[in-house]
This record gives C-alpha cells, structure tokens and sequence, in this order.
C-alpha cells in the first residue's frame, strides 16, 4: 500500500540530550540526538520537517540547525507546515517542472517581507537545507552548513559523495542572508544513478564529533554496508555518543532504486 507521512519536529519540543531516537517512517529513517550532558549540553536547536508520498514517488525534507536559540528553526517548520498544499501541489507535476515550481515558491517564500519581518522578532538564526527526490533526480536548496550526502558505487569511484558544500556565514533568522541587496544560498539539481542510491541528510554534530570519527563521509556509509537503514543510523548515533559529543546531530537516511539507465559518456 502506498503511504503519506507527515512529520515535524523542533529540538525544543523534546531535547534528546543523552537519548537517541531512531524513528522509520516508511523507507525513510530520521535518527536524533541532543548530545551529551557530561559535556555541557542541554538543549537542542535542530528541526526536522519530512512529507513523503510514496505513490507519487517523492520525498520533502528540511533539516534544520538554530544558533543561539531554536525559535528561527521552529519558524522555517511553522512557515512550510502552512504551505504544505501548495508544496505537495508542486511535488505533483513531473520534475522537470516540480523543482522549477518548488525553488520559485521557496525563494518567493525567503523573501518575502512578511517572513523577513517574522525573522526579525526571532532570537537566534537557523542553517537550512532542504532536499526533495521525485523519480529518478533529487533537488536541494542550501543556507548554511547542513549536509547532503549521496552514495553511489559508480560515484563513489570517484570519491564524490557530498551533493552541497557546506556554507559558514549563511543563516535564516534575527542574522538573515535574505536581507542582504543579493541573497546568498546555494542550489541545484542531482541525476540519481541506475540502481541504489543512498541519500542521507545531517547537521554537523556528526561530523565534528571529538575525534571525527565521521568527519569522511566514506567512513559514514561504511556503516550501512552491512546492517539495516534503522540500524545503521543508530550505529551513527552511537558513535557520536561514545566519543562523548556536545553538539545535537539530526539525521534522515533513505534509499531510492532507480531502475531507469543513467547518464554516461558517449564512449562508455
């Protein structure tokens, strides 16, 4: 049976300091984290927004990571949840004009005086990286330092797996890039490769974690090579923890079969 999920959720809400909680939902795995008290933590300011339809074959992601305090990240989850219709209207055209629609609403949305004048009641500024995958291409719009990883053995060859580079200085929030005479985020498109891709989305308490033991991203989905989407994100969040991490770590971590061919080079 094909299946709609909707979830939300904003570190305030619920903390999960020196707690790891792993939830499915469908094909898709959020893992959270709200680091250790040992180290000093106790609170958390990422955010998760996740829509899947698994009959019109896409997923909608926004992870969230707040500085100073989670209300600007509480606001992006607040600001999306009322535009949901109009996002799942756009998810449901074919992609070639569902990414067009999508990155129009969302730059349309940013910059917006009505959110800028929300932004700026805010305490705090937010890193924002939102992803969407329908068929066979991923789409992601990018401020800050969140992460999109890709893996693919016919990419990871190459040794590529991270789609974004990771952008300091870039926030949604009290600090806010869409105020700027030229607003500064990244963006783009990504053609998924025949057979599965593996698409995993995370803030940087994974990756500068005391000893960085996931600082490469090939070391990360070495761990998925022989447990389950579930476990291995648990494996993740284990780790982090044991390396008695401070910093809260959001990760959604699914796969996609892609059963069309892919792009190659004419000689190949």
């Amino acid at each position: 049976m094909n299946k709609v999920y909707d979830f939300s959720w904003v570190g305030s809400q619920k903390t999960f300091v020196d707690t790891i909680s792993i939830e499915p939902f469908g094909q898709v795995v959020v893992g959270r984290y709200g680091g250790n008290s040992s180290a000093g933590q106790y609170k958390n300011e990422d955010a998760c927004l996740l829509w899947i339809d698994e009959k019109q074959d896409w997923e909608f992601v926004i992870l969230l990571d707040a500085h100073n305090s989670a209300e600007s990240a509480e606001l992006v989850v607040k600001t999306f949840e009322h535009r949901k219709n109009e996002i799942k209207d756009c998810l449901s055209l074919q992609p070639e004009q569902a990414f067009i629609s999508l990155e129009k609403m969302v730059l349309n949305l940013f910059r917006s005086k009505e959110f800028m004048a929300e932004c700026s009641r805010v305490k705090g500024e937010t890193a924002c990286l939102i992803a969407s995958r329908k068929g066979r291409y991923c789409w992601w719009f990018s401020v800050g330092d969140c992460i999109l990883y890709l893996h693919h053995p016919e990419l990871a060859a190459f040794g590529q797996h991270q789609v974004n580079q990771r952008q300091f200085y870039e926030w949604i929030g009290q600090v806010n890039t869409f105020e700027m005479p030229v607003p500064c985020y990244s963006t783009g498109r990504k053609e998924l490769r025949h057979g599965i891709n593996h698409l995993l989305l995370t803030t940087d308490g994974l990756i500068e974690c005391p000893g960085e033991r996931f600082s490469n991203p090939q070391d990360i989905f070495q761990v998925f090579s022989n447990s389950s989407n579930v476990e291995s994100v648990g494996t993740l969040l284990k780790g982090i923890q044991e390396n008695n991490v401070r910093d809260s770590t959001t990760i959604v971590s699914w796969m996609v079969n892609v059963t069309e061919k892919a792009t190659l080079a004419s000689n190949q």
